[in-house]
């Protein structure tokens, strides 16, 4: 009851949400977004549900917009990466179709850099939608930082979450637990009181619910992710910085075990077509990641890959990506809702040519 109540209302919140409402939630049904958002949210409200299977780019790269002008609806919420991806081929596949209809975009998954939230917001919406960044996580059951609800009018900075949901009490905590207060600063973020939607234990082993998500910072449930208000120093914000290369339309950094620094931080990129400047371009990146945030941050690898492995609704899985670097390609896990489970593979050759190549 607490979980539907917590994404009833953010549904109706968060995007706006009026009875007669068409809600399109392009997200793969298996993730907790299709969980959250392609079901019990829209059927508490009432609403129309839109499920989208395939990719965004079949049978062409205009397929999200079609079902938006055939199915007029009124409030879009997808990934980041699919954005990032559609953005690549041009804006005559969005202005081929009608999108009158759409009142409110939404994006959810990751952070979305500041180039794909400009694309998003003037082209697919006209400059007239209301953008609303959504951070939350599978364990949060729902919406907890978004840039709406708010005052009428108030102010929507590109590519951050911004304000807390309805019973969200955001904190960042420093590394002795103290909570840090001001502007422009950093921490680990954590909310400071339970809410509806939280996960309230791990099935068969609550100690290690307590251990994950409470020892760290008694009394405080620690969120894995970014600020609110701030800028993260997790692989998702080099990655935001990396996405802004114009040759580079696709990119996901992850984390491996390292010897000196605990973690590093490896890159798989995708470029906008075969280049002779491959390692003129890595140098940019990390020029880019050092200016931008610090030396220290440079991704240690980049490795340049033909694509990424992606759920059908454009969803990178990062969690095959960290397989390939940790090398535990006997252990890869479930890859059934792949896009193309060939991609492993692919991907794994890839790496260990990279690796032959550094190692000689």
């Amino acid at each position: 009851a607490g979980n539907q109540l917590a994404i009833h209302l953010s549904l109706q919140y968060v995007f706006d949400y009026q009875q007669g409402d068409v809600f399109g939630c392009v997200a793969d049904i298996g993730w907790i977004t299709g969980h959250s958002y392609v079901v019990y949210g829209p059927l508490c409200n009432g609403a129309t549900s839109v499920l989208f299977e395939s990719t965004p780019v079949y049978p062409d790269p205009g397929r999200y917009w079609e079902v938006v002008q055939r199915l007029k609806i009124n409030q879009f919420y997808g990934a980041p990466t699919a954005i990032r991806l559609l953005l690549n081929y041009g804006e005559e596949w969005v202005k081929k179709y009608d999108r009158s209809s759409l009142r409110v975009l939404g994006s959810v998954g990751e952070p979305i850099n500041k180039e794909a939230w400009q694309w998003f917001y003037q082209v697919v919406g006209e400059g007239r939608c209301t953008l609303v960044d959504t951070w939350w996580q599978t364990e949060t059951g729902g919406i907890c930082i978004a840039p709406r609800p708010s005052e009428e009018e108030a102010e929507i900075v590109p590519a951050m979450a911004m304000r807390p949901f309805f019973g969200i009490v955001p904190v960042l905590m420093d590394e002795n637990g103290e909570v840090i207060e001001g502007n422009d600063v950093s921490g680990a973020l954590c909310i400071a009181q339970p809410w509806p939607g939280m996960a309230r234990t791990i099935h068969g082993d609550h100690q290690r619910f307590i251990d994950a998500y409470f020892k760290a910072y008694p009394g405080k449930e620690r969120a894995k992710g970014r600020e609110f208000h701030c800028t993260n120093k997790h692989t998702e914000y080099f990655q935001h910085e990396i996405a802004d290369h114009p040759e580079v339309p696709e990119t996901a950094v992850v984390g491996y075990p390292h010897k000196i620094k605990g973690e590093g931080a490896f890159a798989f990129i995708v470029l906008k077509e075969q280049t002779a400047r491959v390692d003129h371009i890595k140098e940019e990146l990390k020029t880019i990641v050092a200016s931008k945030i610090a030396k220290y941050a440079v991704p240690d690898h980049i490795l340049v890959v033909k694509r990424l492995p992606k759920t059908r609704s454009g969803k990178i899985m990062r969690r095959l990506l960290r397989k390939v670097v940790t090398e535990q390609s006997s252990n890869m896990g479930d890859v059934t809702t792949l896009d193309d489970p060939s991609v492993v593979k692919e991907l794994l050759d890839a790496y260990q040519k990279y690796k032959e190549k550094n190692s000689s």
